[in-house]
C-alpha cells in the first residue's frame, strides 16, 4: 500500500464501520431540495478535537459525536474547504480513542442535473406516469445517483476513499406510488408524511463509498432467474425501467442472468471456460435503465445502470458492469491511480463473455478495430499517461477515466492472458480475488496471484506496460532465412528523441508462418534488438491475430507480398497490418502511397482521408478509390438481407453502403434516397434497422436542409436510446456552415441530453465541410457549451476531444491553444493537450504525404 505522503487523503486517525443514512422532505419540484441524517459508526483510533470528512454541494446543519463510553458532544464549528471537498467538524471537548463511536450529521442537498451525486433524468413518459413524478420543465423527472469516482460527497457526508469501506443501512422517503431502488433488498415500507412511504434496505456488505447507489421514479421492471443457484435457490434479476419501456429490457435481462452464472464459475480446466470460482456475492441483481448518465454505463454495486444501445453493445455492457461485481467490488483498487485494475479487467473479461455467448459475433475482430485502436492512438502521443498514473489528488481521477485506462488496459490483459494461456490467467484471477475478497488490492497482487499460478516472473516482464508511458513499434531487417526485430517507442509525430526511448519493453513476437516452418510464437523480445533464425521468407507475420500492444514496421515488400497472400491472414491480422500502416505513415515512418498499394488487395477502408480534406485534388481521388474499392462488394452484397444471413453480414452492409454513400457511388446514393423517401411516407420497412444510420447520413449529407429537417423530426418522434443517437450521427453530414449552425442550436437546447451532446459533434469533427463551423461555435458560444457541459467534467473533457482532434492544420492547433490560454482549464487540461498532439501530428502528416500522395492517385488513375 502507498504511503499517505503520495496522496492528499483524510486522517488515517478515524475510520468508518457502518453508514445509516435516512433521506426525507424531498421537493419534487422547484429547487429539488431533500434534508438527511447519516449516522456514522467510526473507530477512533487517536484522541482529537476534530473530524474532517467529505462533503460537496450540500449544507451541514449540525454535527453530533457520541463515544460508545462518554457522553455526546455537538459541533462547535463547521468549516468547509471547497477546493478540496472537505468539511472539518470541530468538538468543544477532545474525543478520545473508542472503537465505536457514532458521528450524526444533519444536512441539506440538491437532487441536482449534472448527472453526479443524486441527481434527476429528463425524460418522456409512455402513456400516463404516476401522479406524484415531478415535472422539470416539458419532461418529468426519474431520480438516480453516480458517485463513482467522488461523488458520493454530492449526496451525503461521508469518508469518500475506496478504501475506506463500510457497511451502508439505506432509508428513503418518497411518495407511495413510486419505486425505490438499492444495492440490497427491500427490508420494510412503513407509512410515512400523508402521500408518502419510508423505504428501508438490508446493510450492505462492506463496500467503498462510490459503489452505494439508490434510485426512484416512476419504475416497472421484467424479471428471470438465474439457472445456478446461490444460497440454496436461483437468484432473482430484474431489469427496471421508466413505465412503458420494460419490453425493450428483455435482451438486457437474458444476458444479465447468463452471464452471473457464467462469471460465478469455477475457472475450468476444459471447455467450455469459466470465470472467477466465486458466488456473485449479493442476494439479488438490479438492472436499470436510466435517461441520463454521463459514460455510458459504470459500476455500482449489485445495482447497475446502463443506456442500452445496439445489441452486442447491450450485450457487452451488461457483461462488462457484471464483471465488475467481482473486479472492483467484492476486490477494490487500494487509490485511484490503480483504477485500470477495475476498468481494463472488466472490459477484457466482458468481450471473453460476449465472445462465449454469441461466437457469431466474432467479437475479438470488433475489439482490434475498436479497442486497441482506439488506446494506441492516444498513446501514441506525448501527452498521454501511463496505465497506472499517480493520482495525489482523488479529484484529478475523472481525466484518466480514458482510453488508456479501459482500453489499453484491457488490451495489455489480453496479451498477458494469451501468453499465460487464458485457463491459467483466470485461475490466478480466482486466486487474486479469493485472497483480497471485501478488501483492497493493487497491481502488485495481482501478478503475484498470477505468477504463482503460471509459475513466471509476470511483474518483471508486465510493469513497463503498466507504470510507463507509450508502446513500442517492432521494425523489421530482412535477412535470408533471418529477421532483425528492433524496438523503440512509437510517437504519432515521428520526432522521438533519444531521451525519450528509454523503456525496454517485454515483446511477444507471435511469430505466424507455413505451417512447414519453425513456429516461434511464444518467444518474446527482451532487448532493443534480436536476430530470429530459421523464419521461413515464403510468409511469416509478426504479432499474431494482434494479441500484442505494440505497432509493426515491415520492408515494403514485405507488406505488398502480405496484401497479395491475404488468404493466410486471420481477419484481426488483416486489421493490425491496415492500422500499423496507416499509424507508421502519419508518423513519416511509412508512406500512404505505400498502405494504398496494401489495402488495394484487401478492400478494406482507411480513415486517413480527412486530413487531406482541405486539397480538393487528394480528396477527390481518395473518394475515387474508395468507391473502385467497395463498390464491387457492395453491389453485390446488395440492400437486403436474407432470412439466415449472420451478424457480421449484417454489419458489412452497413458499412459497405455508409462507405460507399460517403464516397459518392452515384447507385448507392440513388438508393438511399429512394427508401429514404418511402420511410417518410410512413412506409418504415423501407429501411432496415441496421441501415438506418448509412441511409440517413447519405440523405442528410445529399439533401440539404430538407432532409436535415426531417431526419431532426425523426428524432424528437424517437422514443429509443439508439435510435436518438442514429439521428445525431446523421445530423452531423450536414454540409453547410447555416446547417452547421443550426444543428449546434439544436444540440446545446433542452432537445438533446446533456451526454448525447457528444455524438453530434463527433459526426460534425469527422466531417470536412463542417468542421470549421463547429469550432467556430464553440469559441463564440462557449458560455453555452461551457453551462451545458461543465457539471461533469467527464463529459466536458470528452467533447472537447471528440470535437477538436480532427484538424490538421499547425495555424489551428495554435487557435485552440489561445482560445483556451486564459481560461480555466481544471478538469480538462490534460485532454486539450491530447488534442493538441493530435492536431501536430496530423498537421505534419498532412505536409510530409499529401504531393506524394496525390501523385499515386494520379499514377494509378485517381486523381488527374
Amino acid at each position: 500500500m502507498a504511503l499517505a505522503v503520495d496522496r492528499d487523503v483524510l486522517s488515517t486517525d478515524v475510520k468508518p464501520i457502518n453508514y445509516d443514512i435516512a433521506l426525507y422532505d424531498l421537493e419534487l419540484g422547484g429547487s429539488f431540495g431533500y434534508k438527511g441524517i447519516v449516522k456514522v459508526e467510526l473507530h477512533v483510533k487517536k484522541p482529537s478535537k476534530h473530524i474532517t470528512i467529505n462533503a460537496f454541494e450540500l449544507k451541514i446543519q449540525e454535527a453530533k459525536i457520541s463515544p460508545q463510553d462518554g457522553e455526546s458532544q455537538t459541533a462547535s464549528e463547521i468549516s468547509y474547504d471547497e477546493n478540496s471537498q472537505r468539511a472539518s467538524c470541530s468538538f468543544p471537548q477532545e474525543i478520545r480513542p473508542s472503537e465505536s463511536a457514532v458521528l450524526e450529521i444533519t444536512f441539506a442537498g440538491t437532487m441536482n442535473n449534472k448527472m453526479a451525486g443524486f441527481y434527476r433524468s429528463k425524460y418522456k413518459p409512455i402513456g400516463e406516469p404516476a401522479k406524484s413524478v415531478p415535472t422539470d420543465g416539458d419532461s418529468h423527472c426519474m431520480f438516480s445517483t453516480q458517485f463513482e469516482s467522488c461523488d458520493a460527497r454530492r449526496a451525503f457526508p461521508c469518508f469518500d476513499e475506496p478504501n475506506l469501506k463500510a457497511t451502508f443501512d439505506l432509508s428513503i422517503e418518497i411518495p407511495d406510488d413510486l419505486v425505490a431502488l438499492s444495492n440490497m433488498p427491500e427490508k420494510e415500507t412503513v407509512n410515512g408524511k400523508e402521500g408518502l412511504k419510508i423505504v428501508s434496505f438490508e446493510r450492505s456488505p462492506v463496500m467503498s463509498t462510490y459503489l452505494l447507489a439508490w434510485a426512484f421514479g416512476d419504475l416497472e421492471y421484467v424479471e428471470d432467474f438465474t439457472r445456478r443457484e446461490y444460497n440454496g435457490k436461483p437468484m432473482p434479476v430484474r431489469v427496471y425501467t421508466t413505465k412503458g419501456l420494460k419490453e425493450q429490457a428483455r435482451f438486457g435481462l437474458k444476458n444479465a442472468y447468463q452471464v452471473v452464472d457464467y462469471f460465478s464459475e469455477k475457472p475450468g480446466l476444459t471447455p467450455p471456460l469459466q470465470l472467477f470460482g466465486i458466488d456473485y456475492p449479493l442476494p439479488k441483481l438490479d438492472l436499470l435503465a436510466v435517461h441520463e448518465f454521463p459514460i455510458i454505463c459504470l459500476p455500482i454495486f449489485a445495482f447497475l445502470q446502463s443506456a442500452a444501445k445496439y445489441k452486442n453493445r447491450v450485450a457487452y455492457v451488461v457483461a462488462h458492469e457484471l464483471a465488475h461485481q467481482w473486479f472492483g467490488n467484492l476486490v477494490t483498487m487500494d487509490w485511484w491511480s490503480e483504477l485500470w485494475l477495475n476498468e481494463g479487467f472488466a472490459t477484457w473479461v466482458g468481450w471473453l463473455a460476449i465472445d462465449h455467448f454469441y461466437p457469431e459475433f466474432q467479437v475479438w475482430c470488433q475489439f482490434v478495430t475498436e479497442a486497441l485502436q482506439t488506446a494506441q492512438q492516444l498513446d501514441s502521443l506525448r501527452a498521454s499517461h501511463p496505465i497506472e498514473v499517480p493520482v495525489k489528488d482523488a479529484l484529478e481521477i475523472d481525466q484518466i477515466f480514458d482510453a488508456i485506462s479501459y482500453l489499453k488496459g484491457s488490451s495489455v490483459i489480453r496479451m498477458l492472458s494469451n501468453h499465460l494461456g487464458v485457463k491459467v490467467f483466470l485461475r490466478g484471477v480466482s486466486n487474486y480475488l479469493k485472497a483480497h475478497a471485501h478488501g483492497n488490492a493493487t497491481t502488485n497482487d495481482l501478478w503475484a496471484a498470477l505468477s504463482e499460478a503460471s509459475g513466471k516472473d509476470v511483474n518483471t516482464f508486465m510493469d513497463p506496460w503498466i507504470r510507463k508511458i507509450g508502446y513500442p513499434v517492432l521494425t523489421v531487417a530482412e535477412e535470408p532465412g533471418q529477421l532483425g526485430v528492433r524496438q523503440s517507442r512509437f510517437l504519432s509525430t515521428g520526432d522521438l528523441k533519444g531521451e525519450e526511448d528509454d523503456t525496454l519493453w517485454w515483446i511477444p513476437l507471435g511469430l505466424k508462418t507455413s505451417s512447414e516452418a519453425k513456429a516461434a510464437s511464444t518467444e518474446a523480445l527482451t532487448t532493443k534488438e534480436e536476430t530470429i533464425r530459421d523464419v521461413d521468407e515464403a510468409f511469416y507475420k509478426l504479432n499474431e491475430n494482434q494479441n500484442g500492444f505494440y505497432r509493426t514496421n515491415y520492408p515494403p515488400a514485405r507488406l505488398a507480398k502480405m496484401g497479395a497472400e491475404n488468404e493466410k491472414l486471420s481477419t484481426e491480422d488483416k486489421i493490425g497490418l491496415v492500422a500499423d500502416a496507416a499509424a507508421l505513415a502519419i508518423a513519416g515512418d511509412a508512406t500512404t502511397a505505400g498502405l494504398l498499394n496494401f489495402v488495394s488487395n484487401l478492400s478494406q477502408e482507411t480513415n486517413n482521408a480527412s486530413v487531406f480534406a482541405d486539397n480538393s485534388a487528394v480528396a477527390e481521388g481518395l473518394k475515387q478509390f474508395t468507391v473502385k474499392l467497395v463498390s464491387p462488394v457492395t453491389e453485390k452484397l446488395g440492400w437486403d438481407s436474407k432470412a439466415d444471413e449472420d451478424y457480421l453480414t449484417g454489419q458489412l452492409r452497413a458499412l459497405l453502403i455508409s462507405t460507399a454513400g460517403g464516397a459518392g457511388h452515384t447507385a448507392t446514393i440513388e438508393e438511399a434516397k429512394r427508401r429514404f423517401a418511402r420511410y417518410l411516407s410512413g412506409e418504415r420497412e423501407a429501411i432496415h434497422p441496421s441501415l438506418r444510420l448509412p441511409v440517413f447520413r447519405i440523405n442528410v449529407a445529399e439533401g440539404g436542409k430538407e432532409a436535415y429537417e426531417a431526419v431532426k423530426r425523426d428524432y424528437l418522434d424517437n422514443t429509443s436510446i439508439d435510435g436518438k443517437e442514429i439521428c445525431l450521427q446523421a445530423l452531423g453530414r450536414v454540409q453547410t456552415t447555416e446547417l452547421v449552425q443550426q444543428f449546434m442550436e439544436f444540440q446545446f437546447s433542452d432537445h438533446v441530453k446533456v451526454q448525447d451532446v457528444h455524438s453530434g459533434s463527433i459526426a460534425l469533427a469527422a466531417n470536412s465541410k463542417a468542421r470549421d463551423a463547429l469550432w467556430q461555435y464553440i469559441k463564440e458560444q462557449w458560455d453555452v457549451v461551457h453551462g451545458k457541459l461543465s457539471g461533469n467534467s467527464v463529459v466536458l473533457d470528452r467533447y472537447l476531444k471528440n470535437s477538436l482532434q480532427k484538424f490538421a492544420s499547425h495555424e489551428k492547433e495554435k487557435d485552440i491553444a489561445s482560445f483556451f490560454d486564459k481560461k480555466d482549464t481544471k478538469g480538462f487540461d490534460r485532454g486539450l493537450v491530447q488534442v493538441s498532439d493530435t492536431v501536430r501530428s496530423n498537421a505534419n502528416y498532412k505536409e510530409r504525404d499529401q504531393d506524394l500522395l496525390l501523385e499515386w492517385l494520379k499514377a494509378h488513375g485517381y486523381a488527374k
